[in-house]
């Protein structure tokens, strides 16, 4: 069987010192340690919390550099064992992607509605409180844009770290696979070794994930202004209002397809408490792998939707840039008219997913609507110091709204049963 669509569990015997105590201390316990600890030592001794930085980096480029041949392996794979019913890919990949947009309107119509009944950004003073990237684009190239997802050198996209122009490749190639039958599986087993492969350095890399994080949320709170947080302090209250309410309303649909949301959300925190500290959906994705396979749902759907997800359903950020934009809007005085409003969650919804390939694509999507309603692109500048706090947050919902996306094909194209068995499972 190949071993996309089955880990063999480790027998007590082969268990060592950091498998015995995740049994003990499940991972997302330690994490949560390391995120006190990481905000204790970043406040008393910031000096010190800010020579932790390279610690933090060098957790995070080592996440990153696994990314490539996960993606390679799991997304060929995953198509390869769908391709022998184009139909069924075509219906899934409907399904998707009509969800993309539904959760990006919603979370952008949320973040509006936040801003109409707190208004954050009255009375701001209009103060740079960081940098913004030199010639940031400000408006979409759609033709670039599709130009793009098809790459010149695999080799050299792969290298540059492009996901999207990478992912059309993968999906060639595991079509191709599919109909090639027998003959592929020679191709087929060097992919399948690899997915393990990469696996097991996942595994190896998550031992120091609590130190990591630790060094990480210490340099935050060691090069985080506090005068600057105050001063802001409301937006970022109102931020974070809005990603727990997106994250109860996923709780809810997670119930609505019969999982046991509580059970969900401790099952995949390592991954959201992975994404919280690294501000990247990147770092979670193998490990949300791995969780949603523990979770019943066979890996070729999340081999399929995650790597999408994290291009194109950043729900999160949605969030974010509509709640950001009327921010800036309220600070400068501009009225915010229904025309106004509708503009903003049109362009939202549109330049959130055109800007999927292109770098700083967040400030990218705020400075294509600031344009549109006639404000300048530099008062992205206005949040820049604090983007950091904020970003955390809406990372996990990114994580969570993308693990929802694989439920919910699960329910329509993979393991029925994965509910029951899932909420029957001990903790």
């Amino acid at each position: 069987m190949s071993s996309i669509q089955c880990q063999e569990p480790v027998s007590k015997k082969q268990r060592g010192f950091f498998d015995k105590l995740e049994a003990r201390v499940p991972l997302w316990q330690q994490m949560i340690a390391g995120l006190i600890i990481g905000a204790i030592v970043g406040n008393f001794w910031p000096d010190f919390g800010k020579t932790l930085a390279p610690v933090g980096t060098a957790f995070i480029k080592s996440i990153k550099m696994i990314i490539i041949p996960l993606v390679l392996s799991a997304v060929t794979l995953g198509i390869y064992h769908m391709a022998s019913d184009m139909r069924q890919l075509g219906k899934m990949a409907f399904v998707t992607f009509s969800w993309f947009y539904i959760a990006t309107g919603l979370a952008s119509l949320l973040g509006i509605a936040l801003n109409q009944v707190f208004h954050p950004g009255i009375g701001v003073e209009m103060a740079a409180t960081g940098v913004i990237p030199k010639d940031l684009a400000t408006s979409i190239n759609w033709v670039a844009f599709f130009l793009d997802m098809i790459p010149d050198n695999v080799v050299a996209t792969a290298a540059a770290g492009k996901i999207l122009p990478f992912l059309t490749f993968c999906i060639a190639l595991g079509v191709a696979l599919g109909t090639m039958k027998d003959k592929a599986k020679p191709i087929v087993d060097i992919l399948d070794t690899l997915f393990e492969a990469t696996i097991k350095i996942v595994n190896g890399i998550l031992r120091v994930t609590p130190v990591a994080v630790a060094c990480i949320i210490a340099w935050v709170f060691a090069s985080q202004g506090k005068t600057m947080l105050i001063a802001l302090s409301k937006l970022i209250f109102t931020l974070y209002v809005g990603l727990f309410v997106f994250g109860v309303i996923f709780m809810v649909l997670v119930a609505l397809l019969g999982y046991n949301p509580i059970k969900m959300v401790k099952t995949i925190a390592d991954a959201l408490l992975l994404g919280f500290a690294t501000c990247s959906s990147e770092p979670a994705l193998p490990i949300l792998l791995k969780q949603l396979e523990k979770m019943g749902i066979p890996t070729k759907i999340p081999a399929f939707c995650l790597p999408l997800g994290y291009t194109f359903n950043l729900d999160g950020s949605a969030l974010y840039q509509s709640l950001a934009i009327c921010f800036i809007a309220d600070a400068y005085g501009l009225e915010l008219t229904m025309p106004a409003l509708a503009t903003i969650l049109i362009t939202t919804l549109i330049a959130n997913k055109g800007t999927a390939n292109v770098p700083s694509a967040s400030l990218v999507v705020m400075a294509v609507i600031l344009t549109t309603i006639g404000l300048p692109a530099e008062a992205i500048a206005i949040l820049a110091g604090v983007d950091r706090l904020m970003d955390m947050g809406r990372t996990v919902v990114n994580v969570f709204g993308n693990t929802f996306v694989a439920l919910l094909l699960n329910r329509f194209f993979g393991n029925p049963d994965a509910p029951k068995q899932f909420n029957s499972m001990q903790a």
